[in-house]
């Protein structure tokens, strides 16, 4: 253990947030959770195992003045987690990018306040490092997305602009603490609460038929229990600095479908139909533009196109080892049928 101090982790009834949260309890840290509503909302973090006498939830809201002066006051490490991440919005601005951008320069405010902070771990992610694979080019901490904006990928722009405003932060205002971000790629695995995350919603609609064919497209996975570690680890190591891309593998969709059928859940309407070559994807790409608008975008901007990420720094400087994408995938597909996000299969 290297303090004492309570770690602050702002957002901590998110998806990676709570995950974090169980593997500090689980390491022996003090946790200092920030929440939105009242901390007896949240009985699935309050029943984690050292929850009882090393959890503590404070309210904080992302877009308050000073709302985090409490939450990270006392604290050596603070873990920000807490972020809006939906695909369609009705207004990109006021939904997404103000609460990612003004969240995340509150947040270090308080830290510079606070004058004890001594790191912070921002979760940021691939959305910030490119939202458009090329199929020839392996991306790494070094590239910047550089093609969002409000009207294409907004939820990707978002998160380019929080974690550009850290550093930012960083540059001009040279706290006493560092910083130090963690860029997963897709985020799987079972969730410690009802809510259902982005990544296994679009597990489940492949599994619910939502998809009329399988694309040509691929995904880097992450195992959610990886991401907290990372997180971790990025604490524990002095000498952890900059960004980390976090991704175990990436896997091609009709990969997963086979995944899915080979583990007994064939019974599921899984997509049949190959729509993976040139004349799929024209079709496919055309058929997105009947899809919500952020959604066909990001259809668009993925389609026939080979994600490669090199997740050589993370391994190599933090030391973590990630879990296999099946296991973390079968896994996932067992969780959302235990909370009802999936049917139970049909024999």
């Amino acid at each position: 253990m290297i303090t004492s101090k309570p770690v602050c982790v702002t957002g901590a009834s998110g998806f990676i947030a709570a995950h974090i949260v169980r593997e500090l309890l689980a390491k022996g840290y003090s946790v200092r959770g920030t929440v939105r509503n009242s901390p007896g909302n949240y009985p699935y973090l309050l029943g984690l195992p050292g929850a009882s006498d090393r959890l503590e939830l404070v309210e904080a809201e992302l877009l308050s003045d000073g709302a985090y002066d409490r939450a990270v006051e006392g604290c050596d490490y603070v873990m920000h987690t807490a972020s809006p991440y939906e695909i369609n919005v009705k207004n990109p601005q006021t939904d997404l990018v103000d609460p990612a951008v003004n969240g995340t320069e509150t947040v270090l405010e308080s830290c510079l306040k606070s004058g004890g902070v001594k790191r912070v771990i921002l979760t940021s992610s691939i959305a910030a490092i490119t939202d458009e694979p090329e199929s020839m080019k392996v991306f790494t901490e070094k590239d910047w997305n550089t093609m969002s904006s409000l009207d294409r990928n907004p939820y990707q722009y978002s998160k380019t602009l929080a974690e550009r405003a850290a550093w930012d932060f960083i540059m001009r205002k040279r706290p006493r603490f560092d910083l130090v971000s963690i860029n997963p790629t897709m985020v799987a695995g079972p969730s410690l609460g009802p809510s259902l995350n982005t990544t296994n919603r679009m597990i489940r609609d492949i599994m619910k038929g939502v998809f009329p064919g399988i694309m040509d497209i691929n995904w880097g996975f992450v195992d959610v229990r990886d991401v907290a570690k990372a997180h971790i680890l990025a604490m524990e190591n002095d000498t952890a600095s900059g960004r980390y891309l976090c991704s175990a593998e990436t896997m091609h969709m009709n990969a997963l479908v086979a995944l899915l059928k080979s583990s007994g859940f064939d019974a599921y309407p899984l997509p049949k139909i190959d729509l993976s070559g040139k004349v799929g994807t024209l079709f496919m790409k055309g058929l997105s533009f009947t899809q919500p608008r952020d959604t066909g975008m990001f259809i668009r901007t993925n389609i026939g196109r080979t994600a490669r990420y090199d997740n050589a720094k993370i391994k190599r400087e933090l030391g973590l080892s990630f879990m296999p994408v099946k296991e973390s995938i079968i896994e996932t597909v067992k969780d959302m049928v235990t909370w009802g996000h999936l049917p139970p299969q049909k024999k």
